[in-house]
């Protein structure tokens, strides 16, 4: 017999899972295509489109992230010739690798009303080396978690990396004296 439960502890799962392993944010993702020109192994030059995932606010913050994080890459002229929303609820990049695997995961629970099973689909960055080992990060990932699931598919992605959002520590507030009351007088 499973276990009921209820959409309130899947969406409380998705926003604490690995609560040890990493900060908690709610990612906002989006999905940037890159087109530039790529020296091949072999000498030759050949124009490239690759995919990058960035944490940002906006389309508009996704294109300047993504253009910071190339340009000490990138030697010569690139464009960002795509960005769209990418709908991932978590990322696990903890246990290392070299390849993105979209993990689909359905949480399984019970209709309070109707009494039948009910499966909610979200979806996992994984990074790993292989299949198999994604699917065993998979598993390593979702250790803790209070609702039942079972993995709807696994599939390896072209995305060559990842930038979340992470704040800077040396960043100073613009106005550091606003929030400080009649203290700053």
């Amino acid at each position: 017999m499973r276990k009921s439960v209820s959409c309130f502890e899947i969406v409380l799962y998705l926003c604490n899972s690995n609560l040890k392993k990493k900060e908690v944010m709610m990612h906002n993702w989006f999905e940037c295509k890159v087109r530039y020109e790529k020296t091949m192994e072999n000498g030759m030059v050949k124009k490239v489109t690759e995919p990058y995932l960035v944490d940002a606010l906006s389309f508009t913050e996704a294109e300047a992230r993504i253009i910071e994080e190339m340009t000490p890459f990138i030697s010569g002229e690139f464009t960002v010739s795509d960005i769209k929303r990418a709908n991932y609820s978590d990322l696990f990049d903890q246990f290392g690798g070299d390849r993105y695997f979209k993990c689909k995961v359905q949480f399984i629970t019970i209709d309070e009303k109707s009494a039948k099973e009910k499966k909610t689909s979200t979806y996992i960055l994984v990074l790993a080396e292989n299949f198999r080992e994604s699917v065993k990060n998979l598993d390593e990932g979702m250790k803790g978690t209070l609702a039942d699931y079972t993995i709807a598919s696994v599939n390896e992605t072209a995305i060559m990396d990842v930038y979340p959002f992470s704040a800077e520590p040396d960043v100073k507030p613009e106005f550091p004296e606003a929030g400080k009351g009649d203290e700053a007088k």
